[in-house]
C-alpha cells in the first residue's frame, strides 16, 4: 500500500555478509542500515501499481495527495505531448525526476520538465517520492522534491504482461446537459466501452558468468484510443463563463460559424444562402468549440529498456543502462479560421467584390464603386474540421559506470547521455496572409469572382473565399487556405559524476555514545543541457491563424559543475530516552556557464526516545537556475485567460479614468467588445539575466510503530520558493494599472484600435520572464498502515494516506500583495488546490488460494473559484471515489487481475470558469475521474 512514511529502499541489492546491510535511501548518498529517511518519503511498489489498475505513470502519481495536475493525456489545447509531475503545486520544472537515482533529460524542447512517458511502467520496482527540497543531494530542479523510479534491474526469467482497459459510462444528465439541450446540441448516449487502452510488455532477464552478472531486457507497446468531449453529456457544450445565477448556459467562441463581422461596435452574421444579413447574438451564435476537442488524446508508444551489470570481482561492478521510447499522439481542438482578421486599410472590403450581396453592401455602407469598408472578421472553419497537432517524441538514454569498494570507501563513477527528438506537424490551420488575399475579390474577365492577387500576379494560386453566404465555401478554397505547420527540435543531456562514501567509524571517528561511526559522502558532477526548436516559416512568421501568434525558434545550452558533501552523525544510540539520535548536514556548490553560482544546503535531526516513536526534522535550502527555454526563448505573441476585461462591455466595471490608464479613449468606453472565449493577447519570452530561484523547506514529523504490524506518520511541511522565474501575469499588470496608474504596469499594456485586449495582434500585455515574487505552502501529511492475520479468514491490510493543505500563497512581485489559493481554483490560482485529499485502502488476502480483494476510497475536498462569479460557477463540489480490484494467482505462472476505478461512475464537478491548459471540458480531467467508470483487466504470465 502507498504509505507516506515508508522509507526508500536499497538502490543496490548486493547480499549482506553477517551484519545489517547498508543501503541508500532517496534523499541521501550515505548508505546506512536505517531504512527510514529524515525527510518524508512515499513509496509505491510494483504490487501497488498493479492494484491501482492504471498503466500510465502520470495517473499513478496524480493519485498521490502531494501531486497536483500537470501535462498529461487529458490535456489537448496547450498540450506538449508529454506527461509531467508537479509536487506541491510548485510546477513540474521544480520537481526532479530520477531513474535509479540519476536524472532524466528535458522531456521536450517545448517543455523542459522530464517526460514520464519515457518510464517503462511494467519494469518499475517501486517509486520513491520525496517532498521537500533536495537540491544539496541531487542538484538543481529538486526544489519541491524528487521522484525516483527504481527499476527491476536484477530480473530473472520471462514475464509477459497484457492489459486491456476501457471506460463505461452512463450519461447522468444534469445542469450542463440541460444547457446543451436548450441550445439543441446533440447529447451522446450511454457508453458500454470507449477510450480503450491496450498494452503488452515482455521482460526477460537472467544471470550469466556463474551468477556474477545479470542482464534484463524490457519491450513494451501501448495504444490508447481517443475520447472526444462530444461523448459525454456534461461536455456536449462549452460552458465558457456564460452562467446566469444557478443555471449553466452554453458559451463558446466569438470566432463562430457562419461568422461574426464586427463593423464599428456592431456585430453581424450571415443569415442564409442568399447572402442575407442579421445581427450577431452571442447567446445564440457563439461557436460551441468543445465537442471536437479531445477529452483524452490518442497515443501509440513503443518502449525498450535494458539493464546489465557484471561483477569483475567482489569489490568491483560495472553496469550499464539503455532505454528508448517513441511516443506519438494527436491533440485535436476546434477548427481554425479567421481569428479577428483585420479587414481594413489595404485589406478593406470593397464595393466591387462580386461575392457581396446587396444586403451586405448596405450593412457595410458600400454605396458606390470605389467605396471600402473596415471591419474585423471572426469565422470558424467548420468546413475543414478540427485542428490536429501531431506530436512525436523519441528518446534515447544510456548510462555506463563502475562502482565498488576501495578499502573502507564506496565509489560510483558514471557517465550518462540522454537525447529527445521532437517532431510536430500541425494540420488544418489557416494562413493569415492567404486569408486576406482570398477575401480581396474582384470580377474577372468574364465577371466571375477572382482574387485581386491572381490578376496582378502576386499569387496566381489564390482562390476566392466566399464567407458571405451559407454554403459558399468551396473545397478549392480550403485547399488554398489550409496550411500545415512544422516544428522539429531536440534536447540533449550529458552527465559525468563521481560519488564517494564511507563510514568514518572505521577510522575511529565515532562518538562514544554511539555504536555507529560518522557517515560521509562526497561527490562531483558535470552536466550539460542543450535544447533547440526549429520552426518553419508558417510558425515563425505567425502566419498560422490558430496559434495566437508567432512561434519563435529557440536554441541554447549551459553546463554546470557541482561539488557536494554530506555527513550523518550518530550522537546517541541505545541510551535512556534516546534509542536513536542522529543529525545530518549537506552542502552543494554549483557553478554555471551562464555566470550564475548557487549554494544548496540542508540539515536534519532524528530522535527516537524509544524504539516505537521517532521525531524527525529537516531543513533544506535549494536553488534552481533558469533552463534553456526560460533563458533563450525570443519574445512572441501568445494568449492568456481572464474572466473579462474590466473596461469592456456596455457597462464596464472599471471607471473611465481607470480605463484611460490602459489606453481606452472616451469614445471607446462602453463600446468595447469583450472576448467571448475569455482569451486575450500577451507577449511572452525569455530573459538571459534571470537569477536562480531559491527555496526553503522545513519538515517536522513523528513516526509511530507501536506494534510490528502498525505504523503511523504525521509530517508537517512549510515550503517557500523565492525569486520565481516566470512572466508577470498579464492580469496582475492590468489590475495594478487600473488601481494605481503606476507606469511600471501601465507601460506594459497596449490596446488595439478597437480598444480591445484581444481582437487584433496589436493588442497585448508584455509578460516576458523575470524574477518575480514567491510561492509558499504549508500543510500536514498523514499516513497509517495496519496489517493483521485473520486466521482461517486470511489477512487484512488497512492503510491511509492524506494531505491537509493549510495554505498556498502566491505573490507576483517582491513586497507585493499575497493571495491565498488553498481551497481555490481558477484563472489566477490555477488547478484545484483542495484543502484535504486522502486515499484509504483495504486489501483482504482471502483464505481462497491465491485470491486477493481490495477496495480504495479516494476523497477530494471541494474548492471555490478564485474570482467573483455566478453561483453555479462558484465552487467545484467534493468527490468521493470507490475503486475495486481483485487478483487471482491461478498457479505459479499465471496471475489474473480485474477491477474498476470510480466504480460508481461519478461525474466530475463542473464550472464555466476553469484555468487555462489543465482545465478541459468544463472540469479538470487531470484531477478528477472525468471519463466515467474505468474497467481494467491484466494477465501476467511468468516463467
Amino acid at each position: 500500500m502507498l504509505v507516506a512514511f515508508s522509507a526508500a529502499h536499497a538502490q543496490d541489492t548486493a547480499p549482506a555478509t553477517g551484519e545489517p546491510q547498508r543501503v541508500e535511501v532517496t534523499g541521501s548518498r550515505i548508505a546506512t542500515a536505517n531504512l527510514e529517511s529524515i525527510s518524508p518519503v512515499t513509496v509505491v511498489n510494483a504490487k501497488d501499481i498493479k492494484l491501482e489498475g492504471v498503466r500510465s505513470v502520470e495517473s499513478l502519481l496524480n493519485n498521490l495527495p502531494q501531486v497536483f495536475a500537470d501535462q498529461g493525456g487529458s490535456v489537448s489545447n496547450g498540450s506538449t505531448g508529454t506527461a509531467t509531475v508537479n509536487l506541491r503545486n510548485f510546477g513540474a520544472d521544480r520537481t526532479l525526476v530520477l531513474v535509479n537515482g540519476r536524472r532524466l533529460p528535458a522531456g521536450s524542447p517545448r517543455n523542459p520538465a522530464a517526460d514520464l512517458n519515457q518510464i517503462p511502467v511494467g519494469l518499475v520496482k517501486r517509486v520513491e517520492v520525496l517532498t521537500g527540497g533536495a537540491g544539496a543531494i541531487y542538484g538543481s530542479d529538486a526544489v519541491a522534491g524528487v521522484v525516483n523510479f527504481i527499476m527491476d534491474d536484477n530480473f530473472q526469467g520471462v514475464q509477459i504482461d497484457s492489459n486491456y482497459q476501457f471506460y463505461n459510462h452512463q450519461q447522468n444528465g444534469g445542469p450542463a446537459a440541460d444547457a446543451a439541450t436548450r441550445r439543441n446540441f446533440q447529447l451522446p448516449g450511454d457508453k458500454s466501452a470507449d477510450a480503450k487502452v491496450k498494452d503488452i510488455s515482455l521482460t526477460m532477464g537472467g544471470n550469466f558468468a556463474d551468477g556474477r552478472g545479470n542482464a534484463v531486457v524490457f519491450l513494451g507497446y501501448k495504444k490508447e484510443d481517443p475520447l472526444l468531449q462530444s461523448e459525454r453529456d456534461f461536455t456536449a457544450c462549452s460552458l465558457g463563463g456564460s452562467t446566469t445565477g444557478d443555471t449553466f448556459n452554453c458559451g463558446g467562441s466569438g470566432t463562430s460559424f457562419p461568422g461574426r463581422f464586427l463593423v464599428g461596435t456592431r456585430s453581424f452574421t450571415v443569415a442564409d444562402a442568399n447572402g442575407g444579413v442579421r445581427p450577431y447574438i452571442g447567446a445564440n451564435d457563439a461557436y460551441n468549440f468543445g465537442p471536437l476537442n479531445y477529452f483524452r488524446r490518442p497515443s501509440e508508444r513503443y518502449t525498450f529498456s535494458s539493464f546489465t551489470h557484471y561483477d569483475i570481482n567482489d569489490k568491483t561492478r560495472v553496469y550499464g543502462e539503455a532505454s528508448f521510447h517513441d511516443d506519438s499522439t494527436v491533440a485535436q481542438i476546434a477548427p481554425s479560421g479567421l481569428f479577428g482578421l483585420d479587414a481594413s486599410g489595404a485589406n478593406a472590403i470593397t464595393f466591387e467584390n462580386p461575392l457581396l450581396s446587396n444586403a451586405w453592401r448596405r450593412t457595410l455602407g458600400l454605396n458606390a464603386p470605389g467605396d471600402t469598408a473596415d471591419l474585423v472578421i471572426f469565422r470558424r472553419n467548420v468546413e475543414g474540421g478540427g485542428r490536429r497537432d501531431d506530436l512525436n517524441h523519441t528518446s534515447y538514454r544510456g548510462v555506463v559506470g563502475v562502482k565498488g569498494d576501495v578499502g573502507n570507501w564506496k565509489y560510483d563513477v558514471f557517465a550518462q547521455v540522454g537525447k529527445v527528438r521532437y517532431a510536430e506537424t500541425y494540420f488544418n490551420d489557416f494562413s493569415v496572409a492567404r486569408s486576406a488575399r482570398a477575401l480581396d475579390v474582384v470580377p474577372g474577365a468574364n465577371g466571375a469572382p477572382v482574387c485581386r492577387s491572381t490578376l496582378n500576379g502576386i499569387d496566381p494560386n489564390c482562390v476566392p473565399y466566399n464567407i458571405w453566404s451559407l454554403g459558399g465555401v468551396t473545397r478549392e478554397a480550403l485547399t488554398y487556405l489550409q496550411t500545415p505547420g512544422f516544428q522539429r527540435g531536440n534536447t540533449s543531456q550529458t552527465v559525468q559524476g563521481v560519488n564517494l562514501s564511507t563510514d568514518l567509524g572505521e577510522y575511529g571517528l565515532k562518538l562514544p555514545t554511539s555504536t555507529e561511526g560518522i557517515g560521509l559522502a562526497l561527490g562531483w558532477e558535470h552536466r550539460t543541457e542543450k535544447l533547440s526548436l526549429d520552426n518553419d516559416a508558417a510558425f515563425e512568421s505567425g502566419d498560422l491563424a490558430g496559434q495566437g501568434g508567432p512561434t519563435k525558434n529557440v536554441s541554447g545550452q549551459f553546463s554546470v559543475r557541482d561539488y557536494y558533501a554530506e555527513t550523518r552523525i550518530p550522537i546517541l544510540q541505545k541510551q535512556p530516552f534516546a534509542d536513536q539520535l542522529n543529525v545530518t548536514a549537506s552542502y552543494r556548490k554549483s557553478d554555471y556557464s551562464t555566470g550564475q553560482k548557487t549554494s544548496s544546503y540542508g540539515a536534519g535531526i532524528e530522535w527516537a526516545p524509544i524504539k516505537e516513536a521517532k521525531f524527525r526534522f529537516s531543513y533544506q535550502r535549494a536553488a534552481r537556475a533558469a533552463n534553456v527555454v526560460e533563458l533563450y526563448t525570443p519574445a512572441g505573441l501568445g494568449l492568456y485567460d481572464m474572466s473579462s476585461d474590466p473596461c469592456a462591455g456596455e457597462a464596464p466595471t472599471a471607471t473611465l479614468a481607470q480605463c484611460a490608464r490602459t489606453g481606452v479613449t472616451a469614445a471607446q468606453y462602453g463600446n468595447i467588445v469583450d472576448s467571448p472565449a475569455q482569451q486575450y493577447n500577451q507577449i511572452t519570452g525569455g530573459n538571459t539575466n534571470l537569477a536562480p530561484e531559491e527555496s526553503d523547506s522545513y519538515t517536522l514529523g513523528l513516526v509511530l510503530t507501536p506494534t510490528r504490524n502498525t505504523s503511523v506518520t504525521i509530517d508537517a511541511f512549510d515550503m517557500k520558493v523565492k525569486g520565481i522565474i516566470g512572466g508577470l501575469p498579464a492580469t496582475t499588470s492590468l489590475e495594478s494599472c487600473l488601481a494605481t496608474g503606476d507606469p511600471t504596469f501601465c507601460s506594459l499594456i497596449t490596446r488595439d484600435r478597437l480598444g480591445t485586449l484581444w481582437a487584433l495582434e496589436t493588442a497585448q500585455i508584455v509578460a516576458t520572464n523575470q524574477n518575480l515574487g514567491m510561492s509558499s505552502t504549508k500543510g500536514i501529511d498523514l499516513g497509517a498502515n495496519w496489517n493483521a492475520k485473520l486466521g482461517d479468514w486470511g489477512s487484512l491490510n488497512l492503510s491511509l494516506m492524506g494531505t491537509y493543505l493549510k495554505e498556498f500563497k502566491q505573490q507576483d512581485l517582491p513586497g507585493g500583495d499575497t493571495r491565498e489559493c488553498a481551497g481555490l481554483h481558477g484563472p489566477t490560482c490555477g488547478v484545484p488546490l483542495p484543502k484535504w485529499r486522502h486515499k484509504v485502502r483495504a486489501v483482504w488476502g482471502t483464505p481462497w488460494n491465491g485470491v486477493e480483494l481490495g477496495a480504495t476510497w479516494r476523497y477530494v475536498r471541494g474548492v471555490d473559484l478564485d474570482t467573483e462569479s455566478e453561483p453555479a460557477d462558484a465552487s467545484l463540489g467534493a468527490r468521493n471515489y470507490l475503486d475495486l480490484v481483485s487478483s487471482w494467482q491461478i498457479n505459479r505462472n499465471f496471475t489474473l487481475r480485474a477491477g474498476m476505478n470510480n466504480a460508481l461512475d461519478k461525474d466530475p464537478p463542473l464550472s464555466g470558469v476553469v484555468a487555462a491548459v489543465f482545465g478541459n471540458g468544463n472540469t479538470y480531467p487531470q484531477v478528477y475521474d472525468a471519463m466515467g467508470r474505468h474497467i481494467f483487466l491484466n494477465l501476467t504470465a511468468k516463467f
